[in-house]
């Protein structure tokens, strides 16, 4: 099966490193940050498979799109791109999360409440079996408005894109409240590159004091993992919010340091004479990252606030996962 299709199956998507500000210039072109799974999408007559950033398989969770990309009339093509489900006519991550159950029955009836649909932004592969890898962007985005032009489907939507930076500044004040949630900058000159991070991504980062509530350890290991965080609703009561990121040994030095996947912000933590630098992703983004699939925007904590003691903090919401020690 794996060798019937045009590129191997494990191979990864092209990725972004962030950035705080939109690069500028002719060479540049602009797309949102959507807000779901990314994926490529692989066929080869009527093989169909779905993959996600980490290799994992996507197609049983969402068996509406592998149908969709198998009655599409290319035989055979490679894309890449975001599976999205929108509820009230926004994203909604929450949905997305839904469909990763274990039972095939839950996830045919939410295919059909709910159903996906994917926004391609880029193409490795064409009809005809050519691999455009070496092509440049311009090229291939010329290809895949003409795929997406083919496939006329509601549920197969070209992402847009500018080369006015005016424009792409404009989606990223609106980004959090709309559509997308940052955006993607992509060279016109540049080849595909296969788990390279070749774009770059700028997100708008909301901020937030938490409180640290509990902890987690670390997979088979007495150390922590990473730490819970909590806000206090009107009630008074501690909501569970997320998690730090896995907590890493830091290279010559003995402490733990939160790995940072965005721009590391300074929520403290004092304990022990040690400060710990920390950001953390939202639970529902750690429970789709854990299983390889997905993204997630950062909530970066404010510099300089100082948290209560930890017997001030009480025990987080019953929506923590199995396993938390609470302090």
């Amino acid at each position: 099966m794996k060798g019937s299709f045009p590129l191997p199956l494990d191979t990864p998507p092209m990725e972004a490193k962030a950035a705080d500000v939109i690069p500028e210039g002719d060479d540049w072109q602009y797309e949102g940050k959507w807000d779901g799974f990314r994926f490529l999408a692989f066929r080869q007559g009527d093989a169909v498979e779905l993959r996600a950033k980490s290799g994992k398989p996507l197609g049983r969770y969402f068996p509406e799109l592998v149908a969709t990309l198998r009655d599409l009339p290319s035989p055979r093509f490679v894309v890449d791109g975001e599976i999205v489900i929108s509820v009230d006519g926004k994203p909604s991550f929450d949905a997305l999360q839904m469909r990763l159950h274990p039972a095939e029955s839950r996830i045919r009836k939410l295919s059909l409440e709910t159903p996906a649909h994917i926004v391609v932004f880029d193409m490795l592969c064409d009809e005809h079996g050519t691999i455009l890898l070496a092509r440049t962007l311009e090229e291939r985005r010329a290809m895949l408005e003409a795929f997406v032009a083919s496939a006329s489907r509601k549920d197969i939507v070209l992402s847009h894109c500018t080369r006015d930076v005016k424009e792409a500044r404009f989606w990223l004040s609106d980004a959090g409240h709309g559509a997308t949630d940052g955006v993607v900058a992509k060279r016109l000159d540049e080849p595909y590159q296969p788990g390279v991070r070749a774009m770059v991504k700028i997100k708008r980062l909301r901020s937030a004091d938490c409180v640290v509530g509990g902890f987690r350890y670390l997979s088979n290991s007495p150390q922590v993992g990473s730490l819970l965080l909590g806000l206090y609703n009107d009630a008074g009561k501690l909501d569970h919010v997320g998690f730090t990121s896995t907590i890493a040994k830091r290279q010559g030095g003995t402490y733990p340091q939160a790995r940072s996947h965005a721009r590391t912000a300074g929520l403290h933590r004092k304990s022990a004479g040690r400060t710990e630098p920390l950001e953390h992703r939202t639970q529902r983004r750690m429970a789709a990252g854990s299983a390889g699939i997905g993204g997630g925007s950062a909530i970066r904590p404010r510099h300089g606030r100082s948290l209560p003691a930890w017997h001030q903090v009480p025990a987080l919401a019953a929506r923590q996962s199995a396993g938390a020690m609470h302090v």
